[in-house]
């Protein structure tokens, strides 16, 4: 499998995370929620790694920039996206975080001298056209639909969706390097995941409000985090990580911005609201620019 269908998978399984990450977020709230999902997804990985032998593949020196990639584009990032995921729900959430795209193509260009084709260049003008109409036009007529009710400032919400997207893009730019050596995937998506849980352990030790549960925690709800971890963090990030190693940064951060397309027709199943014309024109302006990429 390319590392483009790499990168779709990982969209297609974030889109399914997000729906199911509104009711635990909103439960638990943005920290704790957080501080549980990659508690639960940092002993899936360490054990598949165990398991596997992966461990072995870790060196030293590879240590350091895949913590860092991990506080950066998993602590803070992912924090920072369920934030604004309670505040404006999974796909203007999802549509903000899709920004890590451009970010990281421009990063990608500066840091590592990555070029695109013509096609290339075509597809990516697609796909972020369509993602664009979507997030723009996308809420008219659904002024009844819970998912896509904003709470609070809507400033502070963009805020906080520019803030994941961009320390997604940082994140994957420091993993790049690390991820282009003999390292197993699934080790070094372990010590991103665990380093994270890690940060956040710390912060709920200093007492700090933010990071205590808004609601104890109850057996559903523990479930339903659980398997979110496994599919967004533990399957998700690791295919984004197997994709780094064959194709740049920028390509592989635009194909995983899809996840706001690939979110309409499940939000359509879950809400039996269908979305409004200029949501479908964006998904198939994007799907156009994919099949360019992909083929």
């Amino acid at each position: 499998m390319g590392f483009e269908w790499l990168a779709l998978a990982a969209a297609f399984l974030w889109a399914i995370a997000g729906l199911m990450s509104v009711t635990p977020a909103r439960h638990l709230g943005t920290f704790a929620y957080s501080r549980w999902r990659m508690g639960c997804t940092s002993v899936i990985l360490g054990s598949i790694a165990l398991l596997s032998g992966g461990w072995s593949s870790v060196e030293v020196s590879a240590v350091t920039p895949m913590m860092l990639s991990g506080l950066i584009g998993i602590f803070i990032g992912d924090t920072a996206l369920f934030a604004c995921l309670n505040r404006m729900g999974p796909r203007q959430a999802g549509l903000l975080f899709s920004c890590h795209a451009v970010f990281s193509a421009i990063l990608g260009y500066f840091l590592f001298s990555e070029r695109m084709t013509s096609g290339e260049l075509l597809g990516s003008a697609l796909v972020f056209s369509g993602v664009l109409t979507a997030i723009f036009f996308g809420r008219r007529g659904q002024t009844n639909n819970t998912l896509e009710m904003i709470r609070g400032n809507v400033w502070i919400g963009v805020g906080l969706g520019l803030t994941a997207a961009t320390c997604q893009a940082l994140g994957g730019i420091i993993a790049k390097p690390v991820m282009q050596t003999a390292i197993d995937p699934v080790a070094a998506s372990a010590i991103r995941m665990m380093t994270a849980f890690a940060a956040h352990c710390v912060l709920r030790a200093t007492g700090s409000r933010v990071a205590r549960a808004t609601q104890p925690m109850n057996r559903t709800i523990f479930a339903i985090t659980a398997l979110n971890g496994f599919l967004a963090m533990a399957v998700g990030m690791t295919l984004i990580l197997y994709a780094l190693r064959e194709g740049n940064v920028g390509m592989v951060a635009l194909l995983s911005s899809t996840t706001p397309i690939m979110l309409l027709p499940i939000l359509w199943v879950y809400t039996k609201q269908r979305p409004n014309r200029f949501a479908w024109l964006g998904a198939l302006v994007a799907v156009m620019g994919t099949s360019i990429l992909v083929y």
